[in-house]
């Protein structure tokens, strides 16, 4: 299978190697340092479950460099599904997928603007992982997932075909009859992310102290009545599960949201504590943690952008 990994970063890395360790003919879209050092040296992913080095990486600074691709996995930040759908729609065919494995709610219907709904399909990934250094990706925490399925929640053939493709890479994945609902069910839970970069602190520090752990309580039930208003399938214990499952993350692992804020740089908080609180204007929910967030993230975000003062 002819596969493009838009963003060779901690998601796209991991995984496309993955693919590509597989036998699967994988290219890369990569920039800067990173994409200089995995043509001069490969790609070295670094994990937990085992490393996996490629020595001859099929790698571009370009996506309209790649042609017929039969399997597109959009890996880059939310905000940059934008920047990239035109040309996505250039590289693809008739019966060609796209799984976008964006954070947020909005990359399956941003994508669908510009390309045709039926090569589209929902996805997320759970893994923690970053680029340790150009050319080196580590993952460090939780085992990988791959979640994916039709948004009219019909069984088909190329999820099948998705199944065989990721169980012969070895990834874990998950065909859902609901991609919707596990899509928000990440959304829930990633929204912490920005609670981290104000407070400063690690998953294991933000569970230690009393003060922060009710914070993200009440972030986290707040997304969930959201979530009700919007008609999403998603039981009511499901926020206990989600806390648990913070709690299993190393202690001093953060996010990839967590990291971009605390190091100036732009992040995904539009797509995350944003987008719950213009979905609780929508849906006349109060969300006083998500907006006291996403107000605290807000001007860090506006800097990182050269956009204050315009």
């Amino acid at each position: 299978m002819n596969i493009a990994i838009i963003g060779t970063g901690g998601v796209g890395g991991y995984f496309g190697a993955k693919l590509a360790q597989a036998g699967n003919n994988v290219t890369f879209v990569a920039r800067g340092q990173h994409l200089k050092a995995i043509q001069a040296n490969g790609l070295h992913v670094k994990s937990i479950n085992g490393d996996v080095i490629l020595k001859d990486v099929q790698v571009t600074d370009c996506i309209t460099n790649i042609k017929a691709a039969d399997l597109v996995i959009t890996a880059v930040k939310a905000w940059q599904i934008k920047e990239i759908r035109n040309d996505i729609r250039d590289i693809i065919h008739d019966k060609s997928i796209v799984l976008p494995l964006q954070n947020g709610v909005l990359a399956a219907e941003e994508l669908s603007e510009v390309i045709d709904a039926k090569n589209i399909m929902g996805g997320l990934c759970r893994i923690i992982s970053k680029i340790e250094a150009p050319g080196v990706i580590n993952h460090f925490g939780v085992q990988p997932e791959i979640v994916f399925g039709e948004l009219d929640r019909q069984e088909s053939e190329r999820m099948m075909l998705l199944s065989s493709l990721f169980e012969q890479a070895g990834i874990n994945y998950k065909a859902s009859r609901d991609i919707e609902a596990d899509v928000w069910k990440k959304f829930i839970s990633i929204c912490v992310s920005a609670l981290l970069a104000v407070t400063k602190t690690t998953y294991g520090e933000m569970c230690e102290l009393k003060e922060t752990y009710q914070m993200m309580t009440e972030l986290l039930n707040e997304i969930y009545l959201v979530s009700q208003k919007a008609g999403v399938n998603i039981k009511p214990d499901f926020i206990d599960k989600t806390i648990s499952f913070i709690k299993s993350f190393p202690y001093d692992s953060t996010s990839s949201l967590t990291r971009d804020v605390l190091e100036g740089k732009p992040s995904e908080i539009d797509y995350q504590n944003g987008t719950v609180v213009r979905l609780a204007e929508k849906y006349g929910v109060d969300v006083p943690v998500n907006r006291f967030i996403y107000n605290c993230v807000l001007p860090m975000e506006l800097k990182a952008r050269g956009l204050f003062g315009k």
